[in-house]
């Protein structure tokens, strides 16, 4: 039987990966086999990041765009989280309510968008809004499976043990149901980023979304990958740190 390979060789061909690919895609642009307009080199992208980082308007784009992400994604999770534990554990609300979660659930973030300019106009409330609904769908949904995934048998033991219906939740359910649920909320964590990069390339004067559609509307192409990248890097970033929080909720597993 083979010797599986070690976290660092593992790491490394990641690494030896990417940078391969980013070679390739320089090389090709360097050739003149793609239009710059079309696709500009990897080195464009870094020398615009290197002069944003300059002038100072760097940092603030990926703020802005994190801070209306955290702010809808854990207002989502918030809510979602009682309220989906609730509907999963009552078969009667669950059926109450179902037909306005299958109503709400289809409806993508770009759909909001225009209410919520009527309802908050071209404010922070409004990105956090476009986030919230984007998020509160799926996570009821996660929360609500995760739940009703639970094991029976647990329950009626804590009933037969004399719990109290708040104490079977609090002390069996969501103990039993926390791995499922984070597991789904690094899902919706990245459909948060989505449901903000879609309100910024609408209304915004700052963020990452703003940042691409301010590339495309000037023709700055390697603006609207360094976007790109800063999307896709930041999420990476903020998945790192919710495995840490994951391991720690959930460090009784181990």
């Amino acid at each position: 039987m083979s010797k599986s390979p070690s976290r660092t060789a593992l790491a490394a061909t990641s690494a030896a990966s990417v940078l391969i690919f980013i070679a390739l895609w320089e090389a090709v642009c360097r050739a003149g086999l793609v239009d710059p307009i079309f696709l500009p080199p990897p080195s464009a992208a870094l020398g615009k990041a290197a002069a944003m980082l300059g002038d100072g308007t760097f940092w603030p784009h990926i703020l802005a765009s994190a801070r209306r992400v955290m702010i809808g994604f854990l207002a989502a999770t918030a809510v979602a989280i009682p309220l989906g534990i609730f509907l999963g554990t009552s078969s009667f609300a669950r059926a109450a309510f179902d037909p306005i979660l299958s109503f709400l659930r289809p409806l993508p973030s770009m759909s909001w968008i225009p209410l919520s300019l009527l309802w908050f106009g071209i404010t922070e409330t409004q990105k956090y809004s476009i986030v919230f609904m984007g998020c509160f769908a799926p996570a009821m949904v996660y929360v609500i499976e995760a739940t009703r995934n639970v094991d029976p048998l647990l329950v009626r033991a804590a009933q037969n043990l004399g719990a109290s219906r708040w104490q079977v939740m609090q002390e069996v359910i969501l103990p039993g149901s926390l791995s499922q649920i984070l597991s789904g909320f690094k899902v919706i964590l990245g459909l948060a980023w989505t449901c903000v990069i879609a309100a910024e390339l609408v209304a915004a004067r700052e963020g990452l979304g703003f940042l691409i559609m301010n590339g495309k509307e000037f023709f700055q192409t390697e603006v609207v990958v360094l976007g790109m990248v800063l999307i896709s890097t930041t999420v990476l970033i903020t998945d790192f740190f919710f495995r840490l929080i994951e391991n720690w909720v959930l460090r009784w597993k181990q």
